[in-house]
């Protein structure tokens, strides 16, 4: 039948987890500065949450959707769930044309 998406398995394991930025996220705003200050993000630890959260989110709606032919979810629950796929799938597409193209500036550069 359906096959759950499977050529989205990265490995992030490598990489640490961010946990500066899920700090800022729950704390209160003062608190928040002094952590940032405390402790400096990573920009892989953020490029790897923000790549592992898009996964999951594509997952969860391909599940969803899954689900919703067979009668086990509501169409509100799946319509929901493959709109924050679309949205999360949106984000990496734009943050990939981004990445193209300061890499294509950089190429641009006179040395």
């Amino acid at each position: 039948m359906l096959n759950p998406i499977s050529s989205l398995d990265f490995n992030f394991d490598r990489l640490s987890p961010p946990t500066a930025t899920s700090a800022i996220r729950t704390a209160t705003p003062a608190a928040a500065a002094t952590s940032a200050a405390a402790a400096p993000v990573n920009f892989t630890d953020v490029l790897a949450q923000v790549s592992g959260s898009a996964i999951s989110d594509l997952k969860a709606g391909e599940a969803a959707s899954i689900a919703g032919m067979e009668g086990k979810m509501s169409v509100q629950q799946v319509v929901e769930a493959v709109m924050t796929a679309e949205k999360s799938l949106q984000t990496a597409l734009a943050v990939r044309d981004k990445v193209v193209s300061a890499y294509q500036e950089i190429g641009r550069m006179a040395i």
